[in-house]
């Protein structure tokens, strides 16, 4: 039987590739030259990723079916053994002709510990390349990973690749037998009605948080089910996928009622969460400070607190009626007087907190500085924009929201200026409110700034719709009307035609350390332009504020009068109101 997403293949192609469930090929060679032959002319006939596990006695054990982007595992649960590796290797295509192993191909390799993981990258009916990877010795309690290749397919070195299996099951024998080791990710399921593309960033959320993604579903439906949100029939067929793949969790991409998520539960008989409690526990992991973690437990308990469950509704004292008096309260209202109470707290001390920093604002312009924020899709490379600028050593992982505590650090410009550069957190499709509300005092950094860096990922297939939401996130937060340059990030990584959209974007690579010059002559440019034309009389007994004109400003022109210096300059409004109280002094 073949798995997977089956829509739209003809029969013939079926019947044809279940074929190879008769076909014996060598048993020492690691990918036989016919099986390759068959998955490259396959996925370029369905333009699908194609999956197959082959056994060590050279038998094809499953196969399966994806999109162009994505496919599920088959979990050979009866033929898996704990105590070794699996007895077979996964071997799959992609059809966008890229050879090599992604992060979650890798994770795969550890969790379901396959003999390998086999990448093909398939281009108009031929092989690009081949891609090995096997698990390694035991490094901070996890395995590591041996990757081999890209190879040509003429240059597989098939008995090295059979060799290397030998030595992770020893590997993996030895690892086992010191004991510690713990299968700790979980196996999930995702869940849209939405789009691939946000299925596809579902998936990317479900990594950063530690998950391992089994299966992928999309459910297309003109509006959501108001009891289970997908459909009762459709929940009935996806339970027994769960029981079949051995589904721990599923994900759904959207923000769930809390009796939708207990239908759910009940239907598919495993846990459920929506996208809005998968964000919030990236944010719990990812929270540094003390203030972060206070605003993560705040938009936690805001979004905990209309889905408590239980009989409250029914016996709750408030609701009134024979039966529902007396003293005492029940313990759901016992729950929610804690959390509000626990959210007034949080408040308070985030009201706090504000209050200092609105102090350390206050303080930064009376001394004149001018505050940048890099502000952008999460993971559109802010981080590392930040370090090339600056010289900084911020934490940068390949992973959404990887920061999370706003960082400012001081970056010199060209023509004598500076600037406080401040990495934000990263905006997100379907940003939940909870965590707008929470984040509002972290957020207000690109709100107080003079003027905002807008850094998109170009090499991005959705940068365009990742650029339109974080302008819509901003003039949420009422931010819409502050001062814009766009630098369209990851340069090297895209193939950029002619036209760069928006034509005034700047073209960078904060990596490579492509285009930064021009990005800081510019953000120089720009705020010079933010300066007004003023012009003061300075005493000469006030050497000091010429010499503070001098750094923070561009004098134009200079008059030597009987009452001092008259000084025809360029100044921001900040240091202006500095010089006019230092003259008075």
């Amino acid at each position: 039987m073949i798995h997977g997403n089956l829509e739209g293949i003809r029969e013939s192609y079926l019947r044809e590739l279940e074929t190879l469930f008769e076909a014996s090929f060598d048993r020492d060679l690691f990918l036989p030259e016919e099986l390759l032959h068959v998955l490259v002319r396959f996925t370029e006939l369905i333009n699908r990723e194609m999956l197959v596990y082959l056994g060590r006695d050279g038998s094809v054990l499953e196969i399966a079916i994806g999109s162009i982007g994505s496919i599920a595992l088959p979990e050979l649960h009866l033929r898996r053994n704990l105590d070794r590796l699996s007895g077979f290797r996964c071997i799959h295509t992609h059809p966008g002709g890229n050879a090599e192993l992604s992060s979650v191909d890798l994770q795969a390799l550890r969790l379901m510990r396959f003999d390998s993981m086999c990448a093909v990258g398939v281009r108009d009916g031929a092989c690009t390349g081949v891609s090995a990877a096997f698990l390694g010795e035991m490094e901070y309690d996890n395995f590591s990973i041996v990757l081999k290749g890209p190879v040509k397919a003429s240059r597989i070195p098939q008995m090295n690749w059979m060799n290397e299996i030998e030595q992770a099951e020893v590997r993996v024998k030895e690892a086992i037998a010191k004991g510690g080791i713990v299968e700790q990710s979980e196996k999930v399921m995702l869940i849209s009605t939405d789009s691939e593309e946000s299925l596809e960033e579902l998936a990317s959320l479900a990594e950063t948080a530690g998950a391992m993604v089994i299966t992928r579903v999309m459910q297309n439906r003109l509006k959501p089910d108001p009891a289970t949100f997908i459909g009762s029939g459709k929940a009935e067929e996806l339970s027994l996928v769960c029981q079949a793949m051995e589904i721990d969790l599923a994900i759904v991409d959207d923000e769930l009622t809390g009796s939708q998520q207990r239908n759910l539960e009940n239907i598919l008989g495993v846990r459920v969460i929506d996208r809005t409690a998968l964000i919030l526990d990236i944010f719990a992991q990812r929270a540094q400070t003390a203030e972060g973690k206070l605003q993560v437990e705040l938009a936690q308990m805001k979004y905990r607190l209309p889905r408590l469950t239980g009989m409250g509704t029914v016996l709750s004292r408030l609701g009134g009626g024979i039966g529902t008096r007396g003293p005492g309260e029940t313990q759901l209202e016992v729950d929610r007087r804690r959390i509000r109470k626990r959210i007034d707290d949080l408040q308070g001390q985030l009201k706090e907190l504000k209050r200092q920093r609105d102090m350390r604002r206050a303080r930064r312009d009376k001394q004149g500085q001018t505050t940048v924020a890099l502000v952008g899709y999460t993971n559109a490379g802010k981080s590392t924009l930040l370090n090339a600028l600056s010289g900084a050593d911020v934490l940068v992982e390949d992973k959404l929201f990887a920061t999370l505590d706003p960082v400012m650090r001081n970056v010199d410009l060209p023509e004598n200026r500076s600037c406080l550069l401040v990495d934000t957190v990263g905006f997100i499709r379907k940003l939940p409110h909870q965590l707008v509300e929470a984040f509002h005092s972290t957020l207000e950094e690109a709100l107080y700034a003079d003027l905002l860096v807008v850094v998109s990922d170009v090499s991005n297939p959705q940068y365009r719709e990742q650029r339109d939401t974080v302008f819509r996130v901003l003039n949420d937060l009422g931010a819409g009307n502050k001062p814009v340059l766009e630098a369209l990030n990851k340069a090297d990584r895209a193939k950029i035609g002619d036209q760069v959209e928006p034509a005034d974007a700047i073209l960078i690579s904060a990596k490579e350390g492509r285009g930064l010059d021009r990005l800081k002559e510019e953000i120089s440019k720009r705020i010079a332009a933010m300066r007004h034309a003023v012009e003061i009389v300075v005493p000469y007994n006030k050497g000091n504020v010429l010499s503070l004109i001098h750094s923070k400003g561009q004098v134009t022109g200079e008059e030597y009068l009987a009452e001092g210096t008259k000084v025809s300059c360029l100044l921001d409004s900040a240091n202006y109101q500095r010089v006019l109280r230092m003259l008075k002094d």
